[in-house]
């Protein structure tokens, strides 16, 4: 019962927020975390987030692991020999084609119907999930609402923030979201900005939606059907949106060709 009211009052702090004239202020550690939150609120009411996406960020709590994890990330400054063996390329290539073969029905229909071939599908499968076996257990809108109080990305994250709270109001999300460190979310792991764009079927904690949604991804970044995938094609563009990493990049154009092969 203290947890219910703890909530309300929060809550009730958030919207009376809404008069506040003070911008939600970034920062660096956890201090200012419920501060920020009852400031932040009002400025999500005006982006259009409803009762139960404001409830939801009313919930939330500094995330410590998901903070500590963005300021540590440590492979993308490997080589990509390094990169691609500490991520098991081989493993996710041998087990794509397995899996390729198995699922040919779905991927015939994803390419029929969005252009995009397996290989880079599984190969983004692969490597976000292991196929759908480690989608996080982080708490997803305190992951993602305490990396838009931290200043190191604070306007993309703010950003996702906003779109998380609006899935909540549309019931895709809930307070209680399970996903990955930085509030990627289903077996291929999007972020709730890319929910929203390009998320196919429903709930992408299931292996159809997902690999739809992921080529509808692609398809929606520029994706031309026959074309190739390498560097320098014409559709590796799409799969650099993927990921901003130069070395992910090219392990998953890599690992989707030998997948394709």
């Amino acid at each position: 019962m203290r947890q219910i009211f703890k909530v309300v009052a929060v809550l009730g702090a958030l919207i009376a927020g809404g008069t506040a004239a003070q911008a939600a202020q970034c920062g660096n550690d956890a201090g200012g975390f419920e501060a920020w939150k009852s400031a932040f609120a009002p400025e999500a009411k005006a982006q259009g987030v409803g009762p139960r996406g404001i409830s939801a960020l009313a919930t939330t709590h500094y995330a410590t692991k998901t903070i500590y994890a963005d300021r540590h990330q440590k492979s993308f400054h490997l080589s990509l020999g390094e990169f691609m063996r500490l991520r098991g390329s081989s493993a996710i290539v041998a087990r794509g084609r397995s899996l390729k073969a198995a699922n040919a029905g779905l991927f015939a229909s994803i390419e029929q119907r969005f252009g995009v071939p397996p290989g880079p599908i599984i190969a983004i499968w692969g490597m976000e999930t292991g196929f759908g076996a480690v989608t996080g257990n982080q708490n997803t809108i305190s992951a993602v609402a305490s990396l838009a109080y931290d200043c190191r990305r604070h306007d993309y994250f703010t950003e996702q923030l906003v779109a998380a709270l609006k899935l909540v109001d549309k019931g895709v999300l809930s307070a209680s979201s399970i996903g990955a460190m930085h509030g990627e979310v289903g077996q291929t792991q999007f972020m709730p900005k890319n929910i929203f764009a390009y998320g196919v079927g429903g709930s992408l904690t299931v292996k159809e939606n997902a690999l739809a949604s992921t080529a509808n991804f692609l398809r929606g970044h520029g994706w031309r059907r026959s074309a190739g995938y390498q560097p320098g094609e014409a559709n590796f563009a799409a799969i650099q949106e993927w990921n901003a990493a130069s070395v992910y990049q090219q392990a998953l154009a890599i690992m989707g060709k030998q997948i394709d092969q």
